[in-house]
């Protein structure tokens, strides 16, 4: 035998004695079983710190209350625990009187840091309101005098694998990831938050944005359709995603291309590629969206046979309105990707716009690329992250050691579809129908849309097409335009006039 030979049989003898002599009982083997078991979760957290801020109405004293909450299985196990940031107005009165709003942002797999420290909370990360990069550290993080708890107490969540939310294992996050499985847990921590804080009888509401639009349409289901019977005031959805046919481009889609043509154009006239600029921004989108909806509806349709010169003529318009030349407008062939969009207007000047705010500029990693290869718009991920750590950890005491996750990046590639929409023929996913069934049962919801011209995704007018196909009565709806992208509230009028708008909107009862 080899040396190598000998060595493996010296060490298999010396192995084996060893072995057999460890080798264990069957009692043994069941003490190993109980002691692999997992360990029992520890209780939830919660941290509390009082605090109070200036507004333009007084001086308000709020607590904020940043802790988990366990979901629990039919035996009362804890699956999940669904970490939530709470600011309620302290000395408030009757609590039938002191609205709730429970806030989330979308992805899926954010946090609801955006909403938070963009907009609604008591504090605010500045960033340039021109959409402009927001640097290093140390970033503006600032009072917000005009921040929502002014008329309702707060509740961000971070739904499961987000923020500090976690599943419990045996539980494994991915079991959450799914617009039923997600509504569901969502749904479960408001009945639970409610009954924690004994709320039930207040006026409650949902701000949801982006993917955050699919959650609230399915919480209006879980809420008010299910067993424990929760009615909202109302919906805030900021950005939505309602109809994926509005943002999701396929062939035959004809639907994504018409709600994008006044984005394009928007972004066309902030960045002067237009032949001819009009001087009255707010006509001119009006013209074009009119235009997107009827002649180029109609071209689209009629695809390759459609009569030479009438394409012709729909190519000058989409010249005039978008400022995309017309060859490239030929090769389109009447359709105009947001990726590829936003690689083309500025192509002659080596800079790519932004898919969230295309007010956004930026060089891209491959220059000569048909489509962009990364999203300069996300220049604020650094500040927001910098807030939310430095706050829960350093001003209210959070001492949990697990990463704070801002956003998951693995939950998007493996969300499950509706069950009733996973089969071949389902199609795109579309939760107006929800909304429609939320409003008639509860007639008394009134839903809020809110979006940015500049938001190559998630844009207007596909907001506006969404909603007027629900058939949700229009009485119980209301649609608004700010200039600014996807999260819009990053440019400084718009924030003002949003924080106003959402003030009203929550005390004003409606009828």
């Amino acid at each position: 035998m080899t040396r190598k030979t000998n060595m493996l049989v010296l060490v298999l003898c010396l192995l084996i004695p060893w072995l057999a002599a460890a080798a264990p009982s069957p009692a043994d083997e069941g003490a190993a079983k109980e002691s692999a078991a997992p360990l029992p979760a520890p209780e939830p957290k919660t941290f509390v710190k009082k605090a109070q801020l200036q507004t333009d109405g007084g001086m308000i004293k709020y607590t904020t209350h940043a802790g988990e909450l366990y979901l629990r299985d039919d035996k009362g196990q804890p699956t999940a625990t669904i970490f939530s940031i709470a600011y309620l107005k302290d000395d408030a009165g009757d609590p039938a009187q002191r609205p709730v709003a429970f806030a989330f942002n979308g992805g899926p797999g954010s946090s609801a840091v955006w909403l938070q420290y963009g907009l609604l909370g008591p504090w605010r990360v500045v960033v340039p309101s021109e959409a402009a990069p927001l640097g290093a550290a140390p970033y503006r993080i600032e009072p917000n005098p005009l921040s929502l708890l002014r008329a309702a107490d707060l509740v961000f969540i971070d739904p499961v694998g987000t923020g500090f939310s976690r599943a419990l294992p045996p539980a494994k996050d991915e079991d959450f990831w799914g617009v039923d499985e997600d509504g569901k847990a969502v749904a479960e921590f408001i009945r639970l938050w409610i009954t924690k804080f004994n709320r039930w009888n207040s006026p409650k509401f949902i701000i949801g944005e982006s993917y955050g639009g699919t959650r609230s349409a399915k919480l209006l289901e879980e809420l008010q359709g299910g067993t424990s019977a929760i009615n909202l005031n109302g919906v805030v959805l900021v950005s939505p995603a309602l109809d994926y046919h509005t943002f999701v481009n396929g062939p035959g889609n004809l639907v994504y291309y018409v709600s994008h043509l006044p984005a394009y154009a928007a972004a066309a006239w902030y960045h002067d590629r237009l032949p001819q600029k009009r001087a009255d921004y707010l006509a001119f989108l009006a013209e074009v969206d009119a235009f997107a909806k009827t002649e180029y509806l109609a071209a689209l349709y009629k695809g390759e046979t459609i009569d030479p010169q009438e394409k012709e003529r729909v190519i000058e318009k989409l010249h005039q309105y978008t400022g995309l030349s017309l060859e490239y407008l030929r090769r389109t062939h009447l359709q105009i990707d947001e990726f590829r969009f936003a690689k083309e207007l500025l192509r002659d000047k080596g800079l790519i716009i932004g898919l969230h705010d295309s007010r956004s500029t930026g060089g891209d990693l491959d220059e000569v690329s048909a489509e962009v290869a990364w999203n300069p718009s996300d220049y604020i991920n650094s500040g927001f992250t910098a807030a939310i750590n430095d706050y829960l950890r350093r001003i209210v005491g959070v001492d949990l050691e697990r990463k704070y996750e801002i956003q998951n990046m693995k939950s998007p590639q493996t969300w499950k579809r509706p069950a009733d929409a996973a089969g071949l023929f389902a199609g795109a996913v579309t939760v107006t129908p929800l909304l429609k069934a939320g409003a008639l049962l509860n007639p008394h919801l009134h839903i809020l849309v809110l979006s940015g011209r500049h938001d190559l995704l998630t844009t207007p007018w596909g907001a506006e097409w969404a909603m007027a196909q629900s058939q949700v009565p229009a009485r119980q709806v209301t649609l608004r335009h700010y200039e600014g992208g996807h999260m819009m509230y990053l440019c400084e009028p718009t924030f003002k006039e949003m924080a106003e708008d959402l003030r009203e909107f929550v005390a004003t009862p409606k009828k």
